[in-house]
Formats: structure tokens, sequence, C-alpha cells
């Protein structure tokens, strides 16, 4: 007999959140982030870089490459997908902001996802709540809808998922890819075509995102859980074994056609590599991870024989994957990114179970935190308008030198309008209404979302600029004669090689001796240029070097060939 259920529900706690506050909340912190801002130094500005030397059919679509450099994060299909908006949309339009609507898409595809998964999680026999003696307990559906609104409001709060996601990166790829992936594993006893399709194409896009092993790992997974289930609600488990072990195959092999099989295990041996990695575990995912935690606790018994309940046994298998992956590859916070759905799904069905006390707790906790974090954005943003109060203007000063402040009447009112509505959302959650199940979730999540809207509206230009290399493109480009046709292009890495061919008017090459007479003017890395050899350099004379503005590390020497 399947042991009793912790979850107690009464009817009157699963009334669906408003779709419109919902629908809402998404598109605030899905836009957040993608509109009005450069791309951003390493990750973010090398991408775009790709992206418009495929659209420009500059370099191979299956080995695409930056004067010579291959891409530093893995996979093809983010690059494809950019490369096909610039070549799709109208080219008066901002390249950077083209290449963005496909992640905003993917993006919205990972939410929706997110909350279909919990929905089908939550319909399964084992994650039903107790029946009643004399009734008026939950109806599975609505329970199920409740859940799948607290589940995606517990992706929402999670801290890790605002910036990574935001970026035109293989992260938010795969993280979409794995979504579907877990979506497909929830929907197997409901919708059998469309799981089939889910599947091959979220596996097919962890390949082609760059993540082959986990996606081999987590079908793997999926096929055992799938053959020794012994849950009613799935026939057929041989079969459905069978399909995702050809899955896994499938996949595979086009991960090894395409040679994109790397294994990148590198274990942190250091005690302060392993301090670091538990201090981003502890915010990464907060507050899912508690109320995980809380969820295998509460329901202990369900955890004993999982092969039952795979309401539980799949968001922990991901969950599990990724948590080794990110202890065992670098860099860790994208494993732990592709964990947030997982860890999400098993922090919503903590809330059946949650006690009062534990939940006033969280609300109060959220409503301090947050709270004091959008007074602190305001305060300091104040404080570079108007010079009042005077540190944060000084701080701002010193560590971003040369920016100007300038006020933009729509981010002012965006930012406005957030706020309120965090202030009615507080009024809300205080004022005495229906019990609700999602209920303990809904300031974190509307705590997370203020907070980055805030960021990417007052904080926006001072971000930009310590952010991107525009600064630092402009100040060259005031450096080297306006006549200058090309320059030689000496050690750079792919986002700063990217950035020189979007912000800078010159043609460039890869710098070699025989090619030394073609180019009068070359940008290198100083630590680069002094480790050539002389006869290399001689030819050669320094004539500036421009530092980031906001990182005098960071630093590109411009030279002039002598006469």
């Amino acid at each position: 007999m399947n042991p009793p259920s912790p979850a107690i529900v009464a009817q009157n706690a699963v009334r669906a959140l408003p779709r419109w506050t919902l629908w809402l909340l998404c598109a605030a912190y899905i836009l957040s982030g993608f509109i009005g801002r450069s791309p951003w130094r390493d990750t973010d500005i090398a991408a775009f870089g790709y992206m418009r030397a495929l659209a420009a059919g500059d370099t191979p679509w299956l080995n695409p490459s930056l004067l010579g450099q291959a891409p530093s994060t893995e996979g093809l299909l983010p690059y494809w997908l950019g490369a096909w908006a610039l070549q799709i949309f109208p080219t008066s339009w901002s390249p950077e902001w083209v290449v963005r609507l496909p992640f905003i898409a993917l993006l919205t595809l990972t939410l929706t996802a997110m909350w279909w998964t919990v929905y089908y999680l939550a319909r399964t026999p084992g994650a039903q709540p107790v029946a009643f003696a004399f009734g008026g307990e939950a109806r599975p559906q609505d329970y199920a809808r409740a859940m799948a609104d607290a589940g995606l409001l517990a992706l929402l709060a999670c801290l890790g998922l605002a910036q990574l996601t935001h970026e035109t990166s293989s992260y938010l790829a795969q993280l979409a890819c794995a979504t579907l992936t877990l979506l497909a594993a929830a929907s197997m006893p409901y919708h059998a075509r469309w799981a089939i399709a889910l599947a091959s194409a979220g596996m097919l896009g962890l390949v082609l995102s760059g993540a082959p092993s986990l996606a081999a790992l987590m079908g793997l997974g999926v096929a055992v859980l799938t053959w020794r289930s012994r849950s009613t609600e799935l026939p057929h488990q041989g079969t459905w074994a069978a399909w995702w072990l050809c899955a896994v195959a499938f996949s595979s092999f086009v991960a090894w056609k395409l040679h994109m099989w790397e294994w990148r295990i590198t274990p942190s041996s250091e005690p302060r590599e392993w301090r670091s990695l538990l201090r981003l575990l502890t915010w990464f995912s907060w507050p899912a991870w508690p109320l995980a935690l809380w969820t295998l606790w509460r329901w202990r018994r369900q955890v004993l024989d999982l092969l039952r309940h795979p309401h539980l046994s799949l968001p922990l298998w991901w969950w599990l994957l990724t948590l080794t992956s990110a202890a065992l590859t670098h860099p860790a916070d994208r494993a732990l990114l592709l964990g947030l759905p997982a860890i999400s799904a098993l922090a919503a069905f903590a809330l059946p179970t949650l006690k009062r006390s534990i939940g006033a707790l969280i609300d109060w906790f959220t409503l301090i935190f947050f709270t004091v974090s959008a007074i602190a954005i305001w305060v300091i943003w104040m404080s570079m308008m108007t010079g009042v109060p005077a540190k944060p203007a000084a701080n701002v000063a010193r560590l971003a030198p040369g920016f100007t402040p300038s006020f933009s009447w729509l981010p002012f009112a965006v930012a406005l309008f957030a706020t309120v509505s965090w202030l009615l959302l507080v009024a809300w959650r205080t004022r005495r209404h229906r019990a609700a199940i999602w209920k303990s979730l809904v300031l974190p999540a509307g705590g997370a979302t203020l907070g980055w809207v805030l960021l990417m509206t007052l904080w926006l230009p001072a971000l930009d600029y310590a952010r991107s290399y525009a600064p630092q493109m402009r100040l060259l480009v005031n450096a080297i004669p306006a006549e200058t046709a090309c320059v030689n292009v000496a050690g750079l890495s792919s986002g700063q090689v990217a950035a020189l061919h979007y912000y800078g008017p010159w043609k460039q090459q890869l710098f070699r001796v025989d090619r030394a007479q073609q180019c009068d003017w070359t940008i290198t890395e100083p630590r680069y240029w002094a480790a050539l050899s002389p006869a290399a350099t001689a030819p050669w004379k320094p004539f500036a070097t421009q530092a980031r503005p906001t990182d005098h590390d960071d630093l590109l020497l411009i030279l002039q060939r002598r006469p």
C-alpha cells in the first residue's frame, strides 16, 4: 500500500492565482534585462560576435570562429538562433535587440514548461492530498493547477535565475531544453505523442547547446525510473524505457558526429574552492532549496519508495545530477542553473505541508530583505541623480570614473510602477483573506522580480558602463587616427575581438609578422605582447594604453608600426 500523503489541502486553498497577475509578473521578469542595454562583456558580447559572423557568412555554421578563435562556451544552437534572427528581421532594427528575440522566446518557453511540469507531477496519485472523511478535499485538477502556480513562483524567486537567463548564451538554451525534457518525462502518462516530441526536442537541444553528457545521463535516468516504475498511471513501462534509450542513442550519435563530446571533469581540490561552491549553493537557488529539503523530509515515506512517486523521483534525479555536475565541472553556476526547475518543483510540494509559523517566517524574511534592497537601490539612484546623500554618489564615481548619470522618464516610470506594485502586493499579503496554497511564494517571487526590474531600469546606465566594452572601445576609436583602414589584433579574447568588430570602424586581421606591412596599427594585450620574440615586436612602437574605465587591470595596448 502507498504510505499516507503528508499533504492536507482543502478545496478553498487551491484557488488559482489570477492569470493577469501571473502573466504580468512573468512579462516584467522576462523583458527586464533584454531591453535597453548593450552587450555585456565576456559571454554576452562574444556570442553576439559569433552570431553576426554567421549571419554575414564570414564563418562556417558547423564551426563558427572569430579571427580563428573558437567559442569559449559550448554549443551551436544559441549562435544559430541569433544568426537566423539577424537574417530574418529587418536590418534597420538594432542588431543588439534582434539577437535577443529568440532568447526572450527561450525564457518564455522555460517558464511555460515549468508550469506544465509541476502541473503533471501534481496530477499523479502519489502527489494528491489525503481524502477527508466527509469530503471537501482539493479536487485533483484544481490542486495541480495551484501547485503549478507555486512551482513557477518558486522558479522566479530563485536569485541565480536572473542574470544568466538574460544573456545571449548557451546557458539559457540549455535551461529551456532541460525543462522541456523534464516536462516530457512528467507528461508521459497523459499525452504520449506530446511527450515523445518534447523529449526529442529537449534532448537534441541539450546536445546542440553543448550539454551532451547531461542529456545522456538525464535520459538514462528517466529510462531506468520508467522501466522500474510501479505507478499505475504509466502503462507499457518497458516500451517507454526503450524509447528513452533510443532518444539517448540518437542524441549521443548527433553529438559524436558534431564532435561535441568533451568531458570537463575538474573536481575542486582546495578547501577555498569548496567553500566558494557552498556559498554559491546557498544563495543561487534561494529560497527554493530550503523548501526542497523540507519536501524531502515531510515526504520521506514516499522518498523511500520513489518508484511509485514520480513527482519526487524525476525532479530529485535531475537535481542530484546537476549538483554532481556543479561539483565536478566549471563553471559551477551553469550546472546549478539547469537544476533550478527541478529544485523549484520539489519546493512546490513543500507548501501543502508547511506549518503556518514557517509560512509567516518566510513572508517576514522576504518582506524585510526585498524592501530593504529596493530602498537601497532607490537611495543610490537618487544620490546619483541629485548628489544627496553624498556618499553613495561618491562611491559610484570612484567605482565608475567618467560615468555621467542621466535621467530618463520611461525607466523611471517602470521602476515606480514596480515599486507601487510591490507595496500593493505586501498590503494584500498582510490582509486577512482566504488561504491559498501558493501564498508563501508570492512575496519571494514578487520581491525577486522587483529587485531585477529596479536594477535593469534605475541602475542600467551605470551597469552598462561597468559591464560593457563600449566605453573602452570609444576611447580606442578616438585614439587611433580616423583615416585608419585596418588594424592587427593579437592576443585578445573572443569577447574583445567581437567588441572591436562591432564598435570599431576598422577591418581586423590576426597579427602575423609577414602581414606587418598591411596594417599600420596593432591592438593587443600587454602581457601577450611582452611574451613575444624581439623579432616580432621590433617593427612596432607603443602608442597608447587604454584601460576599461571600471577595471584598470583590463588594458589594451595600441601599437604603431615604425617607419
